[in-house]
Order: structure tokens, then C-alpha cells, then sequence
């Protein structure tokens, strides 16, 4: 097919959206398809919105998405798109898994988006290729699939597998693929009507925390920042850390308490108690673990500062969460 005929066909789309996913990834896909078809004047794309029951999907911030249907075979298209949020074990099951290995025969491209990069590393479609997951799981989306070659980039296209990190590189993804189908005129328009004026490549690392890397930040503190978020598990005193980046301490308290109203040991501590925070709601790794990954030699002093934080205990959290998600779970044999 040549370039006319792929500009006068229709690239047929199919999206699976999973419960629990964030309203950004999905908007991230759908909005981009949206725009090129307005701005080229005709449909240039075709979707379908499904789930894996075939009913309403809730998303993260309580907005019910109606769908199309179900995630179901017989399915063939150019480009499926899975999109999967928190909570994956929940929501999809072995039937799921088996329907997205048969239809990732039939589409030209497929692409897991968050925790959609699981979906296919858990299918097996990634074994032996390239693929990157949200910033926040990159290590255990390396130790869960060994078989992966693992990247930190804002999205890993490996043939006909795609894997995005979150709703921006997302939003990246799909103006590549419509520069890869349609051109890079019409990728440029979709995203000057978003006023998106920093478009990433693939290769593009991710950011491992987003203050850490925003270009209108002294770049002292930035760097302290990058810092911490390399020396969780071990922490340093914020003495080491000044002796680190070559600054007196004085220095570093002051870079902190003008850039962000905080001392660095506190900002330090918030930082480990937002990872551990991320574990205790959505993996489950023992307590104990999750202290240690933090930086945390005492449970008991891993607990006390969690509560101080979050108002109360780590296990008190995990039990809550876990309950508020059995209350609006729904098919979860997928």
C-alpha cells in the first residue's frame, strides 16, 4: 500500500479501557484521533471503546465511560490499544490474557498504555523486545519479565508492540502514530490545537519525579532532588547529600526552603512515604518490605511516620483501600 492509499483509508482503532484507569491516558487517545479528524476534514480514524464485560468502565477520578461493547473474539482492526490503571489482578483474568494474545494476530500495531505495558508483558507478546512501564514500576516491571529488555523512555515502539509510561507520553505516542499513517503535517497540527509545543520522541527518558526535572527549577535544587529520588532505599543524612552535590549545607537548606517552603530532610522523608504510600495501596509486598524499599531500618518508625503523614497505619491503609475497591469491583474473570 502507498502512501496515497494509506492517506484515503480509515485506521480502524480499538481501545480496551480497563476499571481504575486514569482519565488522562484515555483522553490522551482519544482526544489526538479526534483532532486529526477535524482538522483533515473527514475521518481519518475509527474507534471502539470496549471492556472487558462489556459494561461501563469507572475511572480513576468516579467518571463512568460507557463502551462499546466487550473485549471479546472475533476482533481484527489496525491498532488495539490497552489501557489498564490500578489494581490489573482485580480486573482482568486468564480469559482476558488468552483474547489478547489471539488478537494481537490480527492489528497492525498493539499497545499497552500505564499499566496496559503489563497486560502485555503478561500475555507474553513482549518476550525477547523492548518495552517501558510508568516510571514508578520500572524496576519491578523488570523483575516480573525478565524476558523484556526493560527502557526508561516515555514510550518503546518494538515492531508492532508499543508500550507508553503514562498520559503525556501517551499523548507522544499517538502523534507519532499519526506522523507514522498520516504525516508529520497533520501530527504538528493536532498538537498546536493543544497548544502542545514540546513534542518527545520515544527515546526521551521519563521523569523519575516531575519537580526534579522542570526546566523553571534552580537547578541546584533539581539536582538535590534527582538525588534523593536515586537514594530512597538508602538514605542519606542531608549532610552527605550537601557533600554530594558540592554545596555547603547551609546552602542546600536555603535552595530548599526558597524553592519549595521545606526543609530538604522533610521533603526527603515525604518523597520515601510517597513510594511506600504507592506500595502499601497497590502491591502486595508484606509491610516489612515496603519499609526497607524506603529507607526505613524500623517498622515501627516506618509505621509512626507514615501515620504522622497519611493518619494512620500502613496496614490500617491497605485494608481500607482493598475494601472501597471490593465494593465497586465487577467482573473480575475478564
Amino acid at each position: 500500500m502507498d502512501g496515497a492509499e494509506k492517506i484515503q483509508s480509515v485506521i480502524d482503532i480499538v481501545v480496551v479501557v480497563l476499571p481504575e484507569s486514569s482519565i488522562m491516558s484515555l483522553a490522551s487517545v482519544l482526544d489526538p484521533m479526534r483532532a486529526a479528524n477535524r482538522v483533515s476534514g473527514r475521518q481519518v480514524f475509527r474507534w471502539r471503546l470496549l471492556s472487558g464485560d462489556g459494561q461501563p468502565v469507572t475511572l480513576t477520578c468516579g467518571i463512568p465511560i460507557a463502551v462499546d461493547g466487550k473485549f471479546a473474539l472475533p476482533l481484527e482492526g489496525d491498532v488495539l490499544l490497552a489501557i489498564g490503571g490500578f489494581n490489573l489482578d482485580r480486573h482482568v483474568g486468564s480469559r482476558f490474557i488468552a483474547t489478547l494474545q489471539e488478537c494481537a494476530r490480527h492489528f497492525d500495531v498493539v499497545a499497552g498504555i500505564e499499566s496496559g505495558c503489563w497486560l502485555l508483558g503478561r500475555s507474553g507478546l513482549l518476550n525477547g523486545r523492548k518495552a517501558t512501564a510508568h516510571w514508578e514500576e520500572l524496576e519491578d516491571f523488570s523483575q516480573a519479565f525478565p524476558a523484556l529488555t526493560v527502557l526508561g523512555d516515555r514510550f518503546v515502539t518494538d515492531g508492532k508492540f508499543w508500550t507508553s509510561g503514562g498520559a503525556s507520553p501517551t499523548f507522544d505516542m499517538m502523534l507519532h502514530l499519526i506522523t507514522q499513517r498520516l504525516g508529520s503535517a497533520l501530527a504538528l497540527d493536532v498538537a498546536s490545537i493543544f497548544v502542545y509545543d514540546q513534542t518527545h520522541s520515544a527515546t526521551d527518558v521519563q521523569p523519575v519525579v516531575s519537580l526534579g526535572r522542570m526546566e523553571t527549577l534552580d537547578p541546584g535544587l533539581a539536582g538535590a532532588i534527582r538525588l534523593m529520588e536515586r537514594t530512597l532505599e538508602r538514605p542519606l543524612t542531608v549532610s552527605a547529600l550537601a557533600r554530594r552535590l558540592s554545596v555547603s549545607q547551609r546552602k542546600l537548606e536555603s535552595l530548599f526552603s526558597k524553592g519549595l517552603s521545606t526543609s530538604p530532610g522533610a521533603y526527603y522523608l515525604r518523597l520515601r512515604l510517597q513510594v511506600a504510600h504507592r506500595l502499601v495501596r497497590d502491591s502486595g509486598s508484606p509491610i516489612r518490605e515496603i519499609a526497607l524499599r524506603c529507607g526505613f531500618d524500623s517498622l515501627s518508625a516506618f509505621s509512626r511516620a507514615y501515620s504522622r503523614e497519611y493518619g494512620t497505619s500502613p496496614l490500617k491503609m491497605r485494608g481500607r483501600h482493598r475494601g472501597a475497591v471490593a465494593i465497586s469491583q465487577r467482573g473480575e474473570g475478564g
